[in-house]
């Protein structure tokens, strides 16, 4: 048995050294003809390596790419976000099998231009199309399909790859960044001063590729091997520190076996590496790719597109643990060498363009490290307004409605404004004083510099005077009305309109049906609750308006009935007489029948509100007229500058603005004889919606639902949405287009942030100075916002308009396109009226009324 095993160390011996002579003699051999197999092996190489990078280039130009679009609330789960992660991973290998790894990848290309705060595409293979097209994330984010990579006009440009510093992949990682707040929001806040007139574009591009299983397998060993040998290491070091401390002093503890005590030896073993702790997040179930990381600015001035790249340096930095992303390069002092460079820069140019990928080896992270960069934008995201997205307020254009001042985070303030066709209904709420009225008022001047028609119904009349001295234009004069109801004296100008009236083509059916049913609803008339009063009003409005229609007809507008022809109508039977000879058979009917069996006092119910409007002066004036200058359906039409302003409170004026509120409402209806494309868009504005809405509640509610298809856009403000009537409130709050609160109580303003989502608390709100207003726009068919806002004010927004001595002029223009005249006139003029109607009915009769009995 020894024989033989001396013999088989022997014949080791010689392979061994038969096999060392070899080598030396293939050494020698490779040295004596270098010259010519060098070259051959260069070649080779560099021949190798174009064809498999014309292969990979030939791969690149089939590619889709896909754009993700979150939906306003979107909060995806971290299942989600790992699930959209692993499938990207499948995206990446969709081509062809002689694809070479390196066009095996899939690209995030996370874009921002000035017109849009952060665009997120997904690029992959084209076999990767109907893959990329179903997201994990279902309907709260819109996929389509979008061109590959975009155009960038900018003349400076910057680049830059970023690698992973802090150690070897598998000890280090990147920190798991929390969702709230989104993650994305550092990138997001370095792309928020981006100017689209300066071509300013950044694009940061996360190429993910998935590693061969080899590559895979040889890292993993490589990072077991270096855990062995810093095991080695750490036990070589300690072994010597106890060689130290058993009296051997330092040189023996370096010197080799030395100094052992006769004991036992004092070289320690090393531990036991433990796999799974060595590879780290290279361990078997968790999911690694290689991830190469491009970011390129470009800008037209010099130097923005370096600052932005520092930017969005900064912004990478929240994911900074163990590991952290730096850009690859080299410094030595104030010089730099970077990607930006030659002879980097092509190569740069090349990934870039084509979206193959070449990672540095270091560059290798856990699916769950990327999670903040796998998914768009979420609700927990801040967003910035940019120029691009919400346009900026220009005095005299009529597309844009003006918002408020909005101040960027460079610093720079702009007017923000929303597309005029976009902007339908507009909700303001919040204390008294805090900018409500004065951001509606800027709105009105702006609209009337651009030739846009508006009526602006306030309660108070404070407005008027307010806004006076920036519509004292002559383009704005001339088509300027001023309606004041208060009372201000016999010789104060006043306006005149008859709700009767059918002079203007108006239907008579539908005169009857919006005075019925506007007196009815202020009165609280129903069916149900005053049946004989509503019959009775019916069949005298009924009749009045039959008068008018004839009286049209014969081309005696002026012999016209008003509201105050009601009295003699009731209780003068000759008068009475001569108005049912107007009528035709079958509505002469219910006063033969009907009539004569009703109590002496059943029209006292009918009567006392006619009663108090005769016995109030300005209501007489106003509506005692048989044609009046006020016609909302010819304002709509020829785009007029209208200001009413009702007396404000009481039970008569109440009355007089739902019957204003009313025949807004039908003049707008009365648009359906106009094509839709030809109905211009009229805004009405509605100071303090709580007041106005005492008795037209129904009516705004209808007009919020409705007039949207007939031009007309309503603007509604009042201190507390509690308040208004429920059906209205949430008719207003169900199609408003914008949005806006200043400041309150939190219960107050808490049904407006239920509104938005909680995005911004009831406190945040609360606290808000003066004039600051959150608000929430309409902008391309998509809600912006809450976004915080600084209130405008006529002196700062208009003051290169402002016109105070010439004030008086557009008073005076204003009352004359009103038709106003003094208030004593007219009243006389109402008086006088019921003589004027007696003599035009005693004309002719058509037939021979015989007396009614019963009633007196």
């Amino acid at each position: 048995m020894g024989t033989s095993g001396t013999v088989t160390a022997m014949a080791v011996a010689d392979g061994v050294v038969g096999a060392l002579s070899w080598l030396l003699s293939l050494l020698k051999w490779g040295w004596d003809n270098v010259w010519w197999w060098a070259p051959l092996g260069a070649v080779l190489a560099a021949g190798g390596y174009a064809g498999l990078r014309r292969l990979a280039d030939h791969a690149s130009q089939e590619r889709t790419a896909v754009m993700l679009k979150p939906r306003r609330g979107f909060e995806p789960s971290p299942e989600e976000i790992h699930r959209y992660g692993i499938q990207l991973l499948r995206a990446s290998g969709a081509g062809p099998w002689w694809v070479p790894r390196r066009a095996r990848t899939v690209r995030i290309r996370l874009h921002g231009d000035g017109v849009r705060a952060l665009i997120y595409t997904v690029e992959a293979p084209a076999g990767a199309a109907l893959l990329l097209r179903h997201s994990p994330f279902g309907e709260d984010v819109e996929v389509s399909t979008v061109p590959v990579g975009r155009r960038v006009k900018g003349r400076h440009r910057v680049r830059a790859e970023f690698i992973l510093r802090g150690g070897g992949p598998a000890e280090t990682s990147l920190r798991e960044v929390p969702a709230i707040p989104d993650p994305l929001q550092p990138l997001v806040n370095a792309l928020s001063d981006m100017r689209a007139d300066l071509h300013d574009v950044a694009e940061v591009c996360f190429d993910i590729q998935r590693p061969s299983p080899s590559r895979l397998r040889l890292k993993r060993n490589s990072a077991v091997s270096k855990a062995r040998s810093e095991r080695w290491r750490e036990a070589a070091r300690a072994s010597r520190w106890q060689r130290m401390n058993a009296g051997g002093g330092f040189a023996q503890a370096w010197s080799g076996g030395a100094g052992r005590p006769a004991g036992g030896s004092l070289v320690l073993s090393p531990e036991q590496v433990d796999r799974k702790e060595a590879l780290g997040k290279l361990a078997d179930e968790t999911p690694v790719v290689r991830v190469q990381v491009l970011v390129r600015c470009s800008s037209d001035i010099e130097g923005r597109a370096r600052a932005r790249l520092q930017q969005i340096q900064a912004a990478m930095d929240v994911s900074s643990g163990s590991a952290r992303w730096s850009m690859r390069g080299w410094r030595f002092g104030p010089v730099a060498v970077t990607s930006d460079h030659q002879p980097w820069r092509g190569a740069f140019d090349h990934r870039w363009q084509t979206g193959q990928a070449a990672p540095p080896s270091a560059n290798w992270v856990a699916v769950e490290e990327l999670a903040g960069w796998l998914k768009p934008l979420t609700v927990h995201n801040r967003m910035p307004l940019l120029e691009g997205e919400v346009p900026t307020f220009q005095v005299g254009n009529p597309g844009l409605i003006l918002q408020g001042w909005y101040r960027s985070v460079d610093g720079r303030r702009r007017l923000l404004a929303t597309v005029e066709s976009e902007t339908l209904f507009e909700v303001a709420i919040g204390k008294a004083g805090w900018g409500k009225t004065e951001r509606a008022l800027c709105q009105a001047v702006g609209l009337a510099h651009s030739g846009r028609g508006l009526a602006m119904v306030d309660p108070h009349g404070d407005t008027w005077a307010r806004a006076a001295s920036y519509l004292a234009h002559q383009h704005i004069a001339e088509r300027t009305l001023l309606i004041d109801l208060a009372d201000r004296g016999a010789k104060a100008p006043l306006a005149a309109w008859n709700p009767l009236s059918v002079h203007d083509g108006t239907d008579a059916h539908r005169v009857v049906a919006d005075t019925v049913d506007t007196v009815a609803h202020t009165l609280g008339w129903s069916a149900a609750t005053a049946p004989r009063g509503l019959t009775i009003f019916t069949q005298a409005v009924r009749a009045l308006v039959a008068v008018n229609e004839k009286a049209c007809r014969a081309g005696s507008p002026e012999c016209q009935t008003t509201l105050f022809q009601m009295d003699p109508l009731f209780n003068d039977s000759g008068f009475r007489d001569r108005v049912l000879a107007r009528l035709p058979e079958d509505e002469r009917k219910w006063w033969h029948t009907v009539f004569p069996t009703l109590p002496a006092d059943a029209a006292s119910i009918v009567l006392n509100p006619i009663s108090r409007l005769a016995s109030d002066p300005v209501s007489r004036a106003f509506l005692g007229q048989p044609v009046g200058s006020y016609q909302m359906r010819r304002a709509m039409d020829e785009q007029q500058v209208m200001w009413i302003m009702p007396q404000g409170g009481g039970p008569t004026s109440q009355l007089i603005t739902t019957l204003i509120l009313r025949d807004i409402q039908r003049a707008a209806y009365s648009r359906r004889d106009t094509p839709a494309g030809q109905r211009v868009p009229f805004r009405l504005y509605l100071d303090e919606l709580r007041t106005l809405l005492s008795g037209g509640a129904e009516t705004v509610a209808q007009l919020t639902e409705e007039a949207r298809k007939f031009g007309l856009r309503l603007h509604g403000m009042s201190q507390l949405l509690q308040r208004l009537p429920e059906d209205v409130r949430d008719t207003l709050l169900q199609n408003a287009s914008t949005l806006s609160s200043t400041a309150g109580s939190t219960r107050a303003i808490s049904l407006m942030t239920a509104e938005w989502g909680e995005l911004v608390s009831p406190g945040q709100v609360a606290d808000l100075a003066r004039y600051r207003h959150y608000m929430t726009m309409t902008v391309r068919g998509e809600r912006v916002g809450p976004v915080l806002v600084e209130g405008p004010v006529l002196e700062e927004v208009f003051k290169d308009q402002e016109r105070r001595q010439h004030v008086a002029a557009l008073n005076r223009e204003a009352l004359k396109n009103a038709g106003a005249q003094p208030r004593g006139q007219l009243l006389a003029q109402a008086r006088d009226h019921q003589e004027t109607v007696r003599a035009w009915l005693s004309q002719t009769t058509q037939t021979k009324t015989p007396q009614l009995k019963g009633y007196r």
